[in-house]
């Protein structure tokens, strides 16, 4: 019976060694290899060794951060909480961007609101400078209890924006058409913690509660599944097909078409594909072609 015992022990320590290995390789990926904080003088913040970043807001200054890499299309995500209480005025914004004037951009940006009212998830997409393709939400949960999961899905095909895996927002290359689409500058991602109290709650009614101050949104587990931009050169040059579904992916399948309909219909707050006062000389011709098709 002791022997019984001893081996039954030694099972139980094993396979407990083993399940936990799959934390221990996830917990060994560091944001000090991912990200830089770039500014805000110490309101931006690496902690519990690479685990957690946290960025802050005071009057004085926001903060922010960027990923090291450059990517042209990728799948990037990244578990964020957003700041919690009264944070009306302050924007927290999550996106991707390129170099110079005439620059591409895809946008989360988070507009904080009154405690106990829900946050405006804004989006859009610029392409040669130009954006105006401005779509925004409510989510189904309080963003500010816990983490969830803001995912960029960007490739030639097109672009998609997840919130907990769920798809909210799908952009099309139709250049076809005549659309300008984000293909040929590599974007890096940008975060930044900010006021804009301006505009961000209620058109610049509400404003920033600086007795409030700080405030402060955070963020871990940073993934990139990318393809790196180094020198002109891209990594998925070299990639295998397996390492890179998500490049050819070319649409949404029924299930996330279904999940796409499910968010617009019950929490889509604002279309600019729908805003027949603001283009009355015609509604840009992406949407056009999407309401044909």
């Amino acid at each position: 019976m002791v022997v019984f015992s001893c081996v039954k022990t030694m099972v139980v320590l094993v396979l407990a060694f083993l399940i936990s290995v799959p934390s221990m390789v996830a917990s060994a990926v560091s944001l000090y290899q991912d990200v830089d904080v770039t500014w805000g003088d110490g309101r931006g913040k690496i902690l519990n060794n690479g685990q957690l970043l946290t960025l802050s807001l005071d009057r004085a200054s926001g903060s922010g951060f960027q990923s090291k890499n450059q990517y042209l299309y990728g799948k990037i995500d990244m578990q964020i909480k957003l700041v919690p209480g009264n944070s009306a005025g302050t924007v927290t914004a999550f996106y991707l961007r390129s170099e110079g004037s005439s620059w591409d951009e895809i946008d989360f940006e988070f507009l904080g609101n009154l405690s106990g009212d829900p946050y405006i998830v804004h989006t859009n997409v610029y392409t040669q400078g130009k954006g105006n393709r401005e779509q925004q939400f409510y989510l189904w949960f309080d963003p500010t209890a816990d983490f969830h999961t803001y995912s960029f899905l960007w490739n030639p095909a097109h672009v998609v924006f997840y919130v907990d895996g769920r798809p909210i927002r799908e952009f099309q290359n139709l250049e076809g058409a005549g659309i300008e689409y984000p293909k040929k500058q590599p974007m890096r991602l940008y975060s930044s913690l900010w006021n804009a109290d301006d505009w961000a709650t209620r058109g610049g009614l509400v404003k920033t509660d600086w007795s409030e101050a700080p405030f402060t949104a955070s963020f871990r587990n940073f993934r990139a599944n990318g393809c790196v931009w180094s020198n002109g050169v891209s990594s998925c040059n070299s990639s295998t097909s397996s390492e890179k579904a998500w490049l050819y992916s070319q649409q949404l399948d029924s299930t996330n078409q279904k999940k796409l309909k499910w968010v617009q219909k019950n929490y889509m707050i604002y279309d600019y594909c729908t805003d027949l006062k603001r283009f009355p000389q015609g509604l840009p011709l992406e949407c056009t072609v999407r309401t044909k098709s």
